[in-house]
């Protein structure tokens, strides 16, 4: 997971602090601390460190040492802040099996950036975790008003197999963070979209759905997927005025022009995804009369 150790966090933290920007520097080592750690980080590992399933032993273990490396490597940029709380922390710190650490937090060294943690993969893919969680706990607020603690079943509606793969092989931290009963993974090649669920757009390869109890308010999603082809009309017409200027074709490097049709292309899959919801919703509104 790539908020094992946020090498933006101690870069950011650390050029602050070299021009004085203290006030920054504290929002960059608490934005860490708060949400990246502890929204984040505990949570997801919370189903591997608390039970003895053994099928997660490894899993156990790495995130065992994956928690002691941010705690030692989090409480070190923290200590200008809070001297004494992180001193009293650090000597409760216990030793990691084959780390060793120095017996004051005053006398180690400021964690400056390691470019061999960094990984852009990693990190891609949980952003798009984070994403979907954020989108799932968003369905969760409009569907759930009075038990907002309930779990409910999910689905991952995907418009490619790499997205799916990547849902699918972090579905257990889904679940946990966004908490759910389930998640299915779904594919748009092979699957249909589900009937009787809310639904946010989490980017254009990717839907979630919320399966809900009861009667689903069908009016307020037709106005969601209503504003979403706006504006994905707005960004058509500005996309297709930029093409169609005089001279486009011999004016704009060929890799430029690749990447606007790609953009426009995922622009009108993404339209054709909501009217065909909006079809669907009208049969469901139909079939309720």
């Amino acid at each position: 997971m790539d908020n094992i150790c946020d090498e933006q966090a101690i870069s950011k933290t650390v050029s602050s602090l070299d021009s004085y920007e203290f006030s920054d520097a504290a929002t960059a080592v608490y934005s860490w601390w708060q949400y990246q750690f502890c929204d984040v980080f505990i949570e997801a590992i919370e189903p591997y460190v608390t039970g003895e399933d053994p099928t997660f032993s490894s899993e156990r273990n790495s995130s065992r040492e994956a928690l002691w490396l941010c705690l030692e490597t989090g409480l070190r940029p923290l200590h200008p802040f809070m001297p004494f709380v992180t001193e009293e922390l650090w000597q409760r710190l216990p030793s990691s099996q084959g780390n060793q650490r120095n017996e004051s937090i005053t006398i180690c060294d400021y964690p400056s950036y390691v470019e061999n943690w960094t990984n852009e993969g990693v990190e891609l893919e949980m952003d798009l975790i984070e994403s979907t969680v954020k989108s799932l706990w968003s369905l969760r607020s409009e569907v759930l008003v009075k038990h907002k603690n309930e779990r409910l079943p999910a689905y991952a509606y995907c418009q490619d197999k790499k997205v799916a793969d990547i849902i699918k092989s972090h579905e257990l931290e889904i679940v946990t963070l966004a908490t759910l009963s389930s998640l299915e993974v779904l594919l748009s090649e092979r699957d249909a979209a589900l009937a009787r669920c809310a639904f946010e757009n989490v980017n254009e390869n990717l839907k979630v759905y919320l399966k809900v109890q009861g009667n689903l308010n069908a009016e307020a999603e037709r106005e969601k997927i209503k504003n979403k082809m706006e504006e994905i009309q707005k960004q058509q017409e500005k996309l297709k005025k930029t093409m169609n200027v005089s001279g486009y074709e011999q004016k704009v490097p060929l890799h430029i022009q690749e990447e606007n049709a790609a953009k426009l292309a995922k622009l009108i899959q993404e339209f054709e995804f909501f009217q065909r919801e909006n079809s669907r919703l009208d049969a469901e509104l139909m079939d309720a009369m």
